[in-house]
């Protein structure tokens, strides 16, 4: 295919053109700056208005977000990358917008951060002796090779620029559901409990929601898999025969797609029990709504945030894309997200924007010293209480598996459209 040799044709010139190439963007501007408009695609998790007038501000460009579901932002991405300048979104739409050709790699010599970036993007652990996962840790996908693959040997390109990352696992009302033990009793077997049914969800995102379901259905001793991040075709069968008999049963209440609509489900006591991403539980606590976030004793399910440049994406725009992309990690956003729950990849870049009390809570694990706010300016942390799953260290220990795009891929994602439409 011509696009994969122009892009080993890049990586083999790299090497010569850098030196070069660095030099031509120190070089000052001799043209009048017009102002640029960045068009960043996404999902409501990063897209936020707050965000984007800071960045816009700071930074002198446009910025258009275009915020949408996950597998919503996903499909139009891969299908049309003219649709966007950046992306943004999880580790594993990686795989689906490499092999579409809908990005091109990303420069480290034009990272300012890059240096910065703890163990865990570059290594898959945040600690050595921490639980690789199954599936595909972000190393997996950051590098790329010399034959347009990706992979763990590092090079001068990279598929993305890494930035915001959790650990996932599902949410709970104890106001219905009595506080279980972190790490100890709270179980992903909660989500097929027989007692909750009728008030269950998961995501609808057929590369996160599989997942939630594969870690119950295991955890309730209902089938066993080989490698939970590569399901077989006769696994994805017995999962999903698991899951239709649970919907006929009247099991799930609903699949939410974007976090503003799991907020709904739990305040409308559609559920009490749901896949949950953590700004959804923030809210729900911001609001009264007492949601737990599990910590499971089978491990976490992870995911690590992504920033892709589209392939289309050249000149002043590029350069605008680049300083955005610095800028994510300049600081500010790393302290704005860590309130709603999120790591950032260079961390002590922005540990001085935040409290003494929002750092040991967020990332140390300790007990809220003082009421502390969310991204939306309310209380979601009330003194004295302490982060589900404790520190940043200790959650990206338990790793049970990372969203991940599997080989049987196109086969659980027909599968996963049956159990919707059932």
């Amino acid at each position: 295919m011509e696009h994969s040799q122009k892009r080993r044709d890049f990586l083999k010139t790299l090497g010569v053109g850098a030196a070069a190439s660095t030099l031509a963007f120190k070089a000052p501007y001799v043209f009048a700056k017009n102002k640029v408009t960045l068009r960043v695609m996404g999902t409501h998790v990063t897209l936020q208005e707050e965000l984007r007038q800071r960045a816009m501000r700071e930074l002198d460009i446009n910025i258009e977000f275009s915020p949408m579901g996950s597998a919503a932002v996903l499909q139009k991405a891969a299908a049309d990358p003219s649709s966007f300048d950046l992306f943004e979104q999880w580790s594993d739409s990686i795989n689906i917008l490499w092999q579409a050709d809908a990005i091109q790699p990303i420069e480290v010599d034009r990272l300012v951060y890059w240096d910065e970036i703890n163990p865990l993007t570059k290594t898959g652990k945040i600690v050595p002796d921490a639980k690789l996962g199954a599936g595909d840790s972000p190393n997996k996908l950051l590098y790329a090779q010399p034959d347009d693959s990706l992979g763990e040997t590092p090079s001068k390109l990279i598929s993305f620029m890494p930035y915001v990352h959790n650990v996932d696992s599902f949410g709970y009302n104890t106001n219905a559901i009595e506080k279980g033990i972190p790490y100890e009793t709270e179980s992903w077997a909660w989500l097929l409990d027989e007692k909750k049914k009728g008030k269950v969800a998961l995501i609808n995102a057929p590369t996160i929601g599989i997942f939630d379901a594969a870690l119950a259905a295991q955890a309730k001793g209902l089938m066993k898999f080989n490698d939970l991040g590569n399901m077989s075709i006769a696994e994805i069968d017995q999962l999903f025969a698991i899951l239709f008999e649970k919907k006929r049963q009247g099991h799930f209440s609903g699949f939410w797609t974007s976090v503003p609509q799991s907020v709904d489900f739990m305040k409308m006591n559609r559920v009490t029990i749901q896949s949950m991403f953590s700004p959804g539980v923030s809210a729900l606590n911001g609001q009264g709504i007492p949601v737990t976030y599990a910590s499971p004793k089978e491990g976490y399910r992870a995911w690590h945030g992504v920033m892709c440049l589209s392939k289309n994406t050249h000149g002043h725009v590029k350069d605008a894309a680049y300083e955005y992309m610095n800028w994510w990690l300049s600081g500010y956003p790393g302290a704005f997200i860590a309130r709603q729950g999120y790591y950032i990849s260079n961390p002590s870049r922005s540990q001085p924007l935040m409290s003494k009390p929002e750092w040991n809570y967020w990332y140390e694990g300790q007990e809220a010293s003082t009421d502390l706010k969310g991204t939306d300016g309310k209380v979601s942390i009330k003194a004295g209480e302490i982060r589900d799953g404790g520190s940043y260290i200790k959650r990206f220990s338990n790793i049970a598996v990372w969203n991940t795009v599997m080989p049987n891929y196109d086969y659980s994602l027909d599968k996963w459209y049956e159990l919707l439409n059932a």
